[in-house]
């Protein structure tokens, strides 16, 4: 009995995590439901279980459950890091917009666990089910999150839009799916790696357009051209620490089942869909930074920006090489800091009855309120690559990476869409800088706002002055497997 107990409890030690961060969230829906008046606890209570789960994480050891379907890689580990730190900044956010996004209840706190332990589980998947389970757990979740404020039409429309879309695109991925395992016998990952290594199907059609469908499906879910056309609504009509989450954790969770799958799944294909990505890269970049020139909302123009960043981390992948893809996944991280500062600012700055999400809110902004303005100064030069900010440091690597691979035209062109962004990002710093302030804003500073203005800020500049120790990281967990 107690040899079955020990087999038992090692069976499921991967997947610890993920049954703890379940637990939490059921605990968090609890509380809401018969402890009313405690629910000024959610956040911290969502917090504090993030933490936890944050350090197992990190302590569990490299290895697998379910026959090799669930993987507890150092690859895993680095994008649950990303996918955990979205949750708390962006539950730490959620405790200060109470006041400007209404009473967030139990069942908001409830479906952002859920959706990070689908997050979790698309990062360990190992087997194309899992991937998919794990992807429908954490789109699910925040169809739901994005609709929260029934009573906003925008809300109500943007979470219908991605509802739609989003179902397009889970079918379009079970189809690819299911083509895949017609050709291979098998859903596991590394086995279909194994099998398309023989190259036997190296010429197949059949599993060219497998692969394509599924590489469409992937790019919807990470917001690539020309499958973004949800993202501008969406980000605009979602309650913006949602809309902060969705730029952060689904996207960091759709890259590291895209790495995954192509680097693992179809590695002898690198030529063909490095140069698919290549040619969806560039028309990310132009897409997102050109659109994002005309945009007078802040809110919309990271929406855009979200779209123009997910072709900068593309570049990595497309290589096809370990160090591409620790350049992805470091660009990432980096991402996640740089983005979730830009939207605690933009929260801190909206009042009830008006969310101050146009430019001309931030007019004379640095006379106002100079400490918001030089957090926002600082997350706009990060967003535009500029030195010594972490986004420099990112794009760096992934342009080194991707023109180590041959890309030269792809790294030219993310070159000047880089400089094209400047223009809209730094925007924002003259109307901060160089305009008279229309109006006085009451700013206050909670302790959620701040630690998430704190922990986004110590990301940009560490990361940006001390790379090594990130870059390193994300390159020793890719030569560790």
């Amino acid at each position: 009995m107690m040899d079955t107990a020990m087999i038992s409890w090692t069976a499921f030690e991967p997947i610890l995590p993920e049954i703890l961060l379940v637990c939490i969230a059921l605990a968090v829906i609890g509380l809401d439901l018969f402890a009313e008046k405690q629910r000024q606890l959610l956040p911290w209570l969502t917090v504090l279980g993030c933490v936890t789960v944050l350090g197992m994480v990190a302590g569990v050891q490299n290895g697998s459950a379910f026959n090799g379907m669930f993987l507890t890689d150092s690859y895993a580990s680095f994008f649950k890091i990303i996918c955990l730190l979205g949750v708390i900044m962006t539950a730490l956010m959620s405790e200060h917009s109470r006041r400007v996004e209404g009473e967030m209840q139990g069942e908001y706190y409830g479906l952002m666990l859920f959706s990070a332990v689908g997050m979790l589980i698309m990062a360990s998947a190992g087997d194309l089910m899992i991937l998919y389970l794990g992807l429908e757990l954490m789109a699910l979740s925040v169809y739901c999150l994005v609709g929260m404020h029934k009573n906003d039409p925008r809300t109500s429309e943007a979470a219908m839009k991605y509802f739609l879309m989003g179902g397009f695109a889970s079918a379009i991925l079970l189809f690819g799916m299911s083509l895949v395992y017609g050709l291979t016998g098998t859903t596991n990952i590394a086995k279909i790696g194994a099998i398309t290594a023989s190259g036997e199907l190296l010429h197949n059609p059949a599993l060219m357009a497998a692969l394509g469908l599924m590489i469409v499906a992937f790019c919807f879910k990470v917001a690539v051209a020309p499958f973004h056309f949800w993202v501008p609504d969406v980000y605009e009509g979602a309650p913006t620490p949602i809309t902060a989450f969705m730029s952060v954790g689904p996207k960091a969770a759709g890259f590291a089942v895209f790495g995954r799958v192509l680097m693992s799944g179809f590695p002898q294909f690198n030529d063909q869909w490095g140069t698919l990505l290549a040619v969806l890269a560039l028309l990310t970049m132009a897409i997102g930074n050109i659109t994002a020139l005309s945009q007078r909302s802040i809110k919309r123009m990271l929406a855009y920006s979200a779209i123009a960043h997910a072709g900068y981390a593309l570049l990595g992948i497309l290589s096809g090489t370990a160090e591409g893809l620790s350049a992805t996944m470091s660009y990432l991280l980096i991402y996640g800091f740089m983005n979730m500062g830009a939207f605690a600012v933009l929260i801190l700055l909206s009042a009830p009855g008006n969310r101050h999400e146009s430019l001309d809110d931030y007019k004379g902004l640095a006379k106002t309120n100079p400490v918001a303005a030089i957090l926002m100064l600082i997350f706009m030069f990060s967003l535009t690559g500029i030195p010594p900010t972490a986004g420099f440091i990112g794009k760096f690597y992934l342009l080194k990476a991707a023109l180590a691979a041959g890309y030269t035209m792809t790294v030219i062109g993310a070159v000047i869409f880089s400089a094209i962004s400047a223009y809209f990002y730094l925007r924002v710093v003259r109307y901060m800088y160089m305009s008279e302030p229309q109006e006085q804003l009451d700013i206050s500073y909670s302790p959620g706002i701040s630690a998430v203005l704190g922990l986004a800020l110590l990301g940009v500049i560490g990361l940006g002055l001390l790379p090594g120790a990130m870059i390193g990281r994300a390159a020793s967990v890719l030569l560790g497997q």
